[in-house]
């Protein structure tokens, strides 16, 4: 790996993330939110989270909008950061989808990180269901900001 990726540029300056209660998944001041509470275990680095759909996350009749599902799997990995006291913002996502997700699922998400640096964090998350069974998949790279 490229040794100076991981150094901020001179006269660069870390950039603080700061927490207002209005984030759209786990913020509870949004009204338009998902409110979603959040577990952390520090010692695993992991994140996790249950998440129930509504009426209104739908795209096709009956299926969650894969957006929706999309910003579950960014928020635990961006979120296990945060909470590590971590400043980190994704810069790149990717999402693999396997089951649509229905109205009526509920959901279990996992985020874990895979290998980090001091400035960037590979991490993976999944969204499964009460079976077992993956509804998706992610990957993301975070670079710490």
């Amino acid at each position: 790996m490229n040794e100076s990726i991981n150094k901020l540029p001179k006269g660069r300056k870390n950039m603080e993330l700061r927490d207002d209660d209005v984030c759209f998944v786990c913020g509870k001041k949004n009204v338009r939110g998902l409110k979603l509470d959040f577990s952390l275990d520090k010692e695993k680095k992991t994140m996790e989270a249950v998440f129930i759909p509504e009426e209104w996350q739908q795209g096709y009749a009956d299926i969650i909008h894969g957006g929706i599902i999309a910003t579950l799997l960014d928020e635990v990995m961006g979120k296990l950061a945060f909470e590590l006291g971590i400043n980190a913002v994704t810069a790149e996502l990717s999402v693999r989808f396997k089951k649509p997700v229905g109205r009526k699922d509920k959901l279990f998400i996992k985020g874990h990180f895979i290998e980090e640096t001091s400035r960037i964090i590979y991490a993976k998350a999944k969204a499964g269901f009460e079976d077992g069974s993956l509804a998706a998949e992610a990957s993301s790279k975070l670079i710490v900001v």
